[in-house]
């Protein structure tokens, strides 16, 4: 028996472009009557009057070629845990009109949300997985442990009707998944490829709590064989979370795609764990039934702390996508990277593609029509909660791929040379070579290697500087994550101010991170060469500029290497936000009487 939807808003027409938005420079349209990129808002508390807040965004296409865009509707205010619905808003021409909203499942009180829908395109149902909780007025989370459950509802008519839903407890919440749990949020797969071809699959991750502290987190597959009739839990990663609270990884809302060999690419979100990188990826090879390996962690692709998209695309589905925040420290610029591998590499920060500098943060892909991919996600200027917004693109509107970027050497043992970026160009040094950074996007950034993280280590990292520049920020060498909360050690020089500073963020255990920085009495912004090194040692963190001590600070214990994403850059901030101006020679960082990093910079190659 089916439930007809509610309509919450009533229009004379069939269906209604929401409020456009600025399409970016990069943005010019192809034709008039098909642009390269275009967007608008699609759910906003302003526009579609019942509820204060819209979230959690995922989309899907029907075998009819209908989008469906669902989100949680979320009465009261932008909590997690309130009175929230699961609604709906339907296209019929790839995402460039839509249909009113409309409810799929009210919750009535409590909170019904985390809607992953998959298409069998086999029979055309519609199938929605979703998970239900007590709901509270308070604005505050769920308690822990959370009483969440898994629920299903389907579709069998394009998604215009749906479903009484069912809980899938008995089938898919096994006794240690008893705090908290949750579906996708994005939308699941149906596989077309190998044996299991047919096969429905979604993600989920859940928590384990034995009767006082959460003691495990687990990532899992869902799947079924007979079209969302039954389902089983399939591949399963479990990562153990110590008595003090710390663990390596919390896989969690977990994004799949399928290469063209049948191979389950699996990207979720890492959440401080110690591991670094806030990106996390494992495969599975024989169709959800299990991982092949343990997730790992990528601690070079640059994002914060949010759940991401991916979609296959390509004519043979042999390139993937990954929609998320590009900001390493907070949700804001959406971007779009590539990876032309399988997910086994993606792009790094500067070859993707920016939808948005503004707020941003979950977000969904879909292939909208033959031309476009769509890209729904939240966004904002002041929130990133603010509205979800709909993007529709063609693959010639991405950045095209790019070949390698000139390098200059790293003569630390066993190290690859570094990449040089924006056209950093070679000019005197203070002896023999040095490069010169023109203030907009020149750089040199050291691919990742277990080498560079510090941790816990005494360290010396030091570099001559020439520069004239009389305000802004001036990055000299940037290590680790950024913003307030992330392990990271790094020297800037900041005229406005007349200072250089270096700062390291530590993290000890599970308490919260500390900082402690050191600052010069002058920015020697003379244009002349100066030395500057930052040491930590002897139990104190102290700054010499040409040979004499200008400042110093007790050093706090911890590591400044630990769970945030990690990249170690030359003349520019980690989230490139800043980038220097002038000239840098000889960049070295030591540890335990080995260089951990050495650049001459005397030499640019290739490019």
């Amino acid at each position: 028996m089916h439930v007809r939807l509610r309509t919450l808003v009533v229009s004379a027409v069939a269906a209604t472009v929401a409020a456009a938005l600025p399409v970016p420079a990069a943005a010019r349209p192809a034709t008039e009557t098909q642009p390269a990129f275009e967007q608008q808002v699609l759910f906003k508390a302003s526009q579609d009057p019942g509820y204060a807040c819209y979230r959690i965004p995922s989309v899907v296409k029907t075998v009819r070629g209908t989008l469906l865009a669902f989100a949680e509707g979320r009465t009261n205010d932008c909590s997690d845990a309130g009175d929230i619905d699961i609604v709906v808003k339907r296209s019929h021409d790839g995402g460039r009109t839509w249909s009113p909203l409309q409810v799929v499942n009210e919750g009535a009180g409590d909170t019904h949300g985390n809607p992953s829908p998959i298409v069998d395109r086999r029979t055309g149902r519609i199938v929605l997985a979703e998970t239900y909780n007590t709901g509270r007025t308070d604005g505050k989370n769920c308690d822990v442990p959370c009483d969440r459950t898994p629920h299903l509802q389907y579709s069998d008519d394009d998604g215009q009707s749906w479903s009484k839903p069912r809980d899938l407890s008995d089938e898919i919440l096994p006794d240690d998944f008893n705090s908290w749990y949750a579906t996708g949020p994005s939308h699941g797969i149906q596989l077309t490829h190998g044996r299991h071809r047919g096969r429905l699959v979604f993600a989920v991750n859940a928590e384990a709590w034995n009767g006082s502290r959460v003691t495990a987190n687990h990532a899992a597959l869902m799947v079924s064989d007979d079209g969302g009739e039954h389902w089983r839990v399939g591949a399963k990663d479990t990562w153990p979370i110590a008595d003090d609270g710390t663990f390596r990884q919390k896989p969690s809302e977990m994004a799949l795609a399928e290469r063209p060999d049948g191979t389950i690419y699996v990207s979720g979100r890492e959440q401080d764990g110690t591991d670094l990188g806030h990106r996390t990826h494992t495969v599975s090879r024989d169709g959800g039934d299990s991982f092949a390996r343990p997730f790992s962690a990528i601690p070079d692709l640059y994002t914060p702390q949010v759940q991401g998209s991916v979609l296959a695309v390509g004519e043979d589905g042999d390139r993937l996508l990954l929609a998320c925040p590009g900001d390493p420290d907070r949700r804001r610029t959406m971007t779009i990277r590539s990876s032309y591998d399988g997910g086994r590499t993606w792009e790094s920060f500067d070859r993707g593609t920016v939808v948005t500098t503004d707020w941003s943060g979950y977000s969904d892909l879909v292939q909208a029509d033959r031309a476009h991919v769509g890209l729904l996600y939240e966004g904002g200027a002041v929130d990133a909660r603010d509205e979800i917004r709909f993007s529709r693109f063609t693959l010639d509107w991405l950045k095209e791929r790019r070949g390698p970027d000139p390098t200059t050497d790293d003569r630390a043992p066993g190290a690859r040379a570094a990449a040089v970026l924006g056209g950093a160009r070679e000019t005197e040094g203070r002896a023999g070579g040095a490069l010169a950074f023109d203030g907009v996007d020149d750089a040199v950034r050291l691919p990742f290697s277990g080498r560079l993280p510090l941790g816990t280590r005494e360290f010396s990292a030091s570099l001559w500087f020439r520069y004239t520049a009389t305000s802004g920020e001036q990055p000299l060498l940037w290590m680790g994550g950024i913003g307030t909360t992330q392990p990271q050690v790094w020297l800037r020089g900041e005229p406005a101010s007349n200072r250089i500073t270096g700062l390291m963020t530590v993290r000890d255990g599970s308490a919260a991170p500390r900082s402690v920085s050191v600052r010069s009495a002058s920015a020697y912004n003379d244009g002349a060469w100066h030395h500057v090194e930052l040491r930590r040692g002897g139990g104190e963190l102290v700054m010499y500029v040409d040979g004499v001590e200008v400042g110093s600070a007790a050093d706090v214990p911890g590591s400044v290497s630990r769970n945030s994403p990690f990249g170690v850059h030359v003349g520019q901030r980690m989230d490139s936000r800043a980038f220097f101006t002038g000239a840098i020679d000889d960049v070295r960082v030591s540890s335990g009487g080995e260089d951990v990093v050495r650049l001459p910079l005397d030499r640019v190659r290739g490019g």
